[in-house]
């Protein structure tokens, strides 16, 4: 089984005059590396996947990995017309990657053996390891608990990122051991850690990474009482970060960070003022970050 273990970064796509700006997202992926990530998820929620062209997306997946070692790399997938999903899929594979991100599609609300039939079509489909993505308040349907239990058991499935907000479904997972869960939320990286998960696809950990990347280590050393210190270390950045529709309050942390613009691409606006400026406090804890 394909080994997801770690702190991955749900990497935004920065912008600029409405464009991809590539200066920007590779000097952002290299300080990302140098801070100890296990990899990056591209073009998937937080990389406004869904605003971007089919085109523009393989520009910024070509682009990451011509930056990062494909073992580095999962590409974000998503879709309801099975068919154009299957196409955009192979073409995705043509390049060498770690895995795809893939949530139950959205808007249409399929049946649970809906559901179980998609992700077993586009698993058998997959040259590489799908990570199942369970977040039903954005698809509009919910995975139930013995669905996705039956869907990690192909042999295509390695992971799932986790955004059910069921700790039950979590811990079964968890204890059925036939796929890593790595959580979703970022609210719930300490308890997926210590419950036995292997880590988590962050929005947030884009700003602090290095604390992220020392809790994760800090429960590999059974250092519970330090993990767990960290953590609150980042509890109030996590709580800002999604303080608005994700990633505008990322993008916001890093131009204060001189990273990168915080454009976004419409409908999607940019962090509001009165939010920018709680998150200046936040950021200037004393001692917190």
């Amino acid at each position: 089984m394909s080994n997801f273990r770690g702190i991955w970064i749900a990497l935004v796509t920065p912008l600029r005059a409405n464009e991809v700006d590539f200066a920007a997202l590779e000097k952002l992926v290299k300080k990302l590396l140098e801070e100890g990530v296990a990899g990056f998820v591209v073009c998937g929620t937080t990389g406004e996947a869904a605003a971007l062209s089919k085109a523009e997306q393989l520009a910024v997946l070509d682009a990451v990995l011509a930056w990062v070692a494909p073992d580095k790399v999962v590409m974000g997938l998503s879709g309801y017309n099975l068919r154009e999903l299957l196409a955009f899929q192979a073409e995705i594979q043509r390049r060498n990657i770690a895995g795809l991100l893939v949530p139950a599609p959205c808007y249409i609300r399929p049946s649970q053996a809906g559901i179980e039939a998609f992700f077993n079509t586009v698993a058998d489909a997959a040259s590489v390891p799908l990570i199942v993505y369970d977040i039903p308040y954005r698809t509009g349907v919910r995975i139930e608990r013995e669905t996705l239990r039956r869907i990690v058991r192909h042999p295509r499935i390695a992971a799932v990122k986790d955004c059910s907000g069921d700790s039950e479904t979590t811990m079964a997972l968890i204890q059925d051991g036939h796929a890593q869960v790595l959580a979703g939320e970022d609210l719930q990286i300490f308890n997926n850690l210590c419950l036995g998960g292997a880590g988590a696809i962050s929005a947030s950990a884009h700003v602090h990474t290095h604390l992220y990347v020392r809790m994760l280590r800090q429960v590999d050393s059974s250092d519970w009482a330090a993990a767990r210190g960290t953590f609150y270390q980042l509890l109030p950045w996590i709580r800002m970060a999604f303080a608005e529709p994700n990633p505008a309050v990322v993008k916001a942390a890093l131009q204060l960070q001189g990273l990168m613009t915080d454009e976004l691409r419409e409908p999607m606006q940019p962090c509001t003022q009165p939010t920018r400026d709680k998150l200046l406090a936040v950021l200037a804890l004393p001692g917190a970050l």
